[in-house]
């Protein structure tokens, strides 16, 4: 292995360790490599994550054929979820207090400065998930997020009609929103809210959408949550709106041997896109190309009342948490 690279990011010095350890074998993909997509798109990653308690997903061994994702107290995977701060954190990574429905608590990662992603990804982080809240006020979400996740077998052009029925409903109601991929088959829709409202009434907001666009467009749509009963093409997934639920951020690398990202797009360009044109060397092109398409999220933020109001016509109550 070639020895640590001190990387310059803003106003610190961050270490990268083992940097050409093989990342995506099938790509020629190495951590360093990485690490350079995550400087590329800097701004992007930032905006995505920054000041909000965030998950660390890390895969220190790479992505290598058959990896699979445990947990760390068992190390029977080669990659886990981390919620609390890693032991040995510098200083300068912030944090967030949270609070879980189990009773225990965790101080979350909640990045200030794009040196702190970037000491996340040294530490093998792939994908960021960030709550929709941010570290000054952890129970009132300031982002309204609606995933628009397709059943097995269904493609991704079946998801994109379904993407713009949403933004329909949204603009009727007073919102904005801001599409991306997953990386994978789905779409997530993001909108800027006042941080006014609880999780639970964000929920309730969520799933009233749902039942519109499932109204309006019933061969696609459906809002069930048991698995076995859906009957349509594409499930509006209310319950990613349920505290401690998290969706993995804009420009974060799917962790597949394709090395595919979670891009936003516009909504022109919605129709012609699709998932595969967006991996790691793709984006940073495009990144300096366009820039960031969801730099408008840090704008205004706007009501929920109206979507609540349509909850409250059609009688729906606070779903439960699944």
């Amino acid at each position: 292995m070639a020895v640590a690279e001190q990387i310059r990011v803003g106003e610190r010095t961050v270490r990268v360790s083992s940097p050409d350890k093989p990342y995506f074998p099938e790509r020629g993909l190495t951590k360093l490599d990485v690490v350079r997509y995550f400087l590329a798109v800097g701004d992007g990653i930032l905006r995505a994550v920054r000041d909000r308690p965030t998950m660390l997903e890390r895969w220190p061994r790479g992505v290598l054929p058959g990896a699979r994702i445990g947990t760390r107290q068992d190390n029977r995977g080669d990659a886990f979820y981390q919620k609390r701060v890693p032991a040995g954190a510098p200083d300068w990574v912030g944090t967030a207090h949270i609070a879980f429905p189990s009773g225990r608590t965790a101080d979350e990662v909640a990045p200030t400065e794009l040196a702190v992603v970037i000491w996340a990804v040294n530490l093998g982080t792939l994908r960021f998930h960030p709550w929709p809240v941010s570290a000054a006020d952890v129970e009132r979400p300031d982002q309204l997020r609606i995933d628009l996740d397709p059943q097995p077998g269904v493609g991704f052009d079946q998801v994109v009609p379904v993407a713009h029925e949403v933004r329909e409903v949204l603009t009727e109601t007073g919102l904005t929103g801001w599409p991306k991929t997953t990386g994978g088959r789905g779409l997530h829709v993001y909108c800027s809210i006042e941080p006014r409202w609880s999780f639970g009434d964000c929920r309730r907001a969520v799933l009233a959408l749902g039942r519109e666009v499932q109204r309006r467009r019933p061969d696609l749509v459906t809002t069930t949550w048991w698995r076995q009963q859906r009957d349509r093409p594409v499930f509006v997934d209310y319950n990613q709106m349920a505290r401690d639920h998290t969706m993995a951020s804009a420009y974060s690398i799917r962790p597949t041997p394709a090395a595919l990202v979670s891009t936003p797009l516009t909504w022109d360009e919605l129709d012609d896109a699709r998932p595969e044109d967006f991996d790691v060397p793709t984006v940073v092109q495009r990144f300096a190309r366009v820039g960031d398409p969801h730099a408008a999220l840090d704008g205004p933020r706007h009501s929920l009342e109206r979507l609540l109001e349509l909850a409250d016509r059609i009688g729906l109550q606070t779903p439960p948490t699944h």
